[in-house]
Formats: structure tokens, sequence, C-alpha cells
């Protein structure tokens, strides 16, 4: 029941509230009669609730707790699943190099963290991401993620520049998960 009608009365009394003080401001009430005061409020209340309902209808529902737990069993499996076989590309052996040049412990640390090959760097504006909390937390999933695209687009015109570019990016990224905030990984120089 409170799922029913929680969200629309919540929505209600906040559109109560701006509707309330959008008239007070607009058309301060005249104290001539109770009567056109309780007429307005009534009126009022009538399109704040059936607005509100409306706008609740239009979500849509919430996914439900047993959808949710199937969703996330679902996922769970498939990121267990080993990855499809491919040929490695270019870019991919940039990546592995880079990370097979870090020092052990720094790799020993990274034996939980996947760290993947992404073409969204253009909507994030970013040449990596580090997602997760830092190592000394592991309160979230962590993963650092190399966005192909933008360091094929910036650097890709020649070959050593990309090598070093991604070398830097995947550097700056485990920095993250080690623990540095930008201002930090940027005064390390990466």
């Amino acid at each position: 029941m409170r799922e029913t009608f929680g969200p629309p009365l919540r929505a209600a009394a906040i559109a109560a509230f701006i509707a309330g003080v959008t008239l007070l401001l607009l058309n301060p009430p005249s104290l001539r009669g109770v009567n056109d005061l309780i007429t307005l409020l009534v009126a009022v209340l009538a399109i704040v609730l059936l607005t509100a309902w409306g706008v609740v209808a239009l979500t849509g529902d919430e996914m439900s707790e047993r959808e949710y737990h199937r969703l996330t069993e679902r996922s769970e499996k498939l990121a267990a699943m080993p990855p499809p076989e491919r040929p490695l590309t270019e870019f991919d052996q940039l990546v592995i190099d880079a990370l097979d040049a870090l020092p052990p412990d720094i790799q020993k640390l990274l034996e939980d963290t996947p760290v993947v090959i992404s073409n969204r760097g253009r909507e994030h504006f970013a040449y990596g991401h580090y997602f997760g909390d830092t190592f000394a937390r592991r309160n979230y999933h962590n993963r650092i993620v190399i966005y192909q695209d933008t360091l094929e687009r910036d650097f890709g015109h020649d070959p050593e520049l990309l090598r070093a570019q991604v070398e830097r990016t995947v550097r700056h990224e485990v920095a993250h998960h080690l623990g540095w905030n930008e201002a930090g990984v940027r005064r390390l120089g990466l």
C-alpha cells in the first residue's frame, strides 16, 4: 500500500508547496471571503494531486526485489564466464605491455582488478577511468577502463607516442586504484 500511494503523495506534497508559494507570490489572497479562499485551495489541491498521480504513473513501476536479484545473479554468472575468444589487437598488446611493465608488487595488487578496453572515451572525455574504491577499502568492485578510441584519435598518428600514452594512462588509473586522488596522481607526473 505504501509503495502504491507513497510516491504520488510525496510528489503531490512537493507540487503543492511549489504551487502554494507561487500563488502567494503572484496573487496574494484577499481576506474578503473565506469561500473564495477555500475554493482556490480545493482547486489547487485537485490539480496538484492529479498532476502528481500522472507523473508517477508515467515514470513506470519500480523493479521488484525478486526481479532485481534475478538480474544480479544473471549478471554475476555472465561476468564469471571467460571472455569470447578473439585474436589480440595491436592496442590490446599495448595495454598488456603497459601492465607487464609495472613493478611485480603492483601487478600482484591488480590480480582481482579487471582492465577493460573500451571505445567509449568520447562520451567521457577521457583516456581512461578507474571505477571502484581504493585498494585499501574494497567496498565496490574495482575496474580499470582504457579508452582505445580517444587514445588512438589523439596519439595514433605516432606508434611510439601511442605506446607511451597508453603506458601513462595505465599507470594513472593504477595510481587511482592505489588510493591517489586526481591532484595526487598529477603530482606524480601521470
